[in-house]
């Protein structure tokens, strides 16, 4: 069986040290791919390193120059529309990759068949991601990060470019996810690759950037709606295989929606999720251990920490139960389930530039 070609983006302004120290990285580390590299309307001094770097590169090497910035999301569509190999893999030059970073994310999509599939990162750079349980080292998550991100052509193909219109980076990719789980394509986080990350100097002023991240998230959620974050106790009496059988299919459902779940266990059944491996299902649902010694009281106690973060949280008690413990208001884990049943086809959502 062929190796599946790859091309890598690499979005580009200023910052010429870091960007040359990215490119030798990935040219050292994975001789095979083509290099696409966008420069947004970068000063004299990048624009020059990058083009000694780009000229003895011949067809490896793709140069695109603009001559103004064009933001983060324009810019790395810009190089995804000249890609056509199996992979596309953009890579912020903020990044040193490492030997055997590309196989390692090439055998995550192989294994999970995911569209999109992002590392982890280390160093002052690093994007805030969700930490994996001890052990997983691929995770399905709605959270991916344009710091490094691979994605099939294929799932490109029918999902159509980036949304130009979000900031660049956390609300565009929630919407991008969000389109690409309507076709069909899950994104993973590969655990078990950390890549080094330093900071990128940003354009702009931190106010405007703040104002475009609250227009972004405004228009989310007018698309998709609110993300919900439900607190679920399940006591054994109430719950047996096949619900847990039911409630998977349903949970992952409702997490690839962006909804949180967090599951309030008996430590038994908290035992025997652990053992089929639900703390690695996907990163919008978590495990917690309800303790032996006055488990009432440690219920209440952790759906009051809960209620910190999220002050919103929806209690669900367990199907049969007339009331949540502690009288709190809740919805039945039947209605639940039932609610996430109907969503199962996804809304499609295409902006009006899509390439597809």
């Amino acid at each position: 069986m062929a190796s599946p070609t790859v091309d890598i983006v690499v979005p580009v302004w200023n910052n010429p040290f870091e960007t040359r120290a990215c490119l030798v990285s990935i040219l050292t580390h994975s001789p095979s791919v083509r290099l696409i590299v966008v420069d947004s309307g970068s000063n004299r001094e990048t624009e020059q390193m990058l083009e000694e770097f780009s000229e003895p590169l011949g067809d490896q090497g793709l140069f695109i120059k603009t001559n103004r910035n064009s933001g983060l999301v324009a810019t790395i569509n810009m190089g995804l529309a000249r890609s056509d190999s199996d992979f596309t893999v953009v890579v912020r030059p903020n990044v040193t990759v490492q030997a055997g970073w590309l196989e390692t994310l090439l055998e995550a999509a192989e294994l999970s068949g995911a569209g999109m599939v992002s590392p982890l990162f280390s160093g002052a750079g690093a994007p805030a991601l969700p930490e994996p349980a001890p052990g997983c080292s691929l995770l399905e998550s709605g959270i991916v990060s344009f710091t490094t991100v691979l994605m099939r052509t294929e799932m490109r193909i029918v999902a159509g470019s980036f949304d130009e219109s979000l900031d660049g980076d956390e609300w565009c990719l929630k919407d991008y996810v969000r389109r690409v789980a309507s076709w069909g394509y899950g994104t993973c986080l590969c655990t078990g690759l950390r890549l080094p990350c330093s900071v990128l100097h940003s354009l702009g002023s931190l106010l405007r950037r703040d104002e475009r991240i609250q227009a972004s998230r405004s228009e989310y959620l007018s698309r998709w709606g609110a993300p919900r974050h439900y607190g679920l106790y399940l006591s054994p009496p109430c719950v047996d295989m096949g619900t847990l059988d039911a409630m998977h299919a349903i949970l992952l459902n409702g997490a690839r929606q962006g909804h949180s779940f967090t599951l309030l266990l008996p430590r038994r059944l908290h035992g025997l999720l652990l053992q089929m491996g639900w703390d690695g299902l996907h990163t919008g649902i978590t495990l917690s251990r309800i303790s032996l010694l006055f488990p009432q009281r440690n219920l209440l106690k952790n759906v009051a920490l809960l209620r910190v973060t999220s002050p919103e949280l929806v209690l669900v008690r367990p199907s049969g139960a007339v009331a949540f413990p502690g009288g709190e208001l809740s919805i039945s884990l039947d209605e639940l389930l039932e609610k996430f049943k109907k969503s199962t086809n996804e809304k499609r959502y295409q902006p009006e530039d899509s390439l597809c």
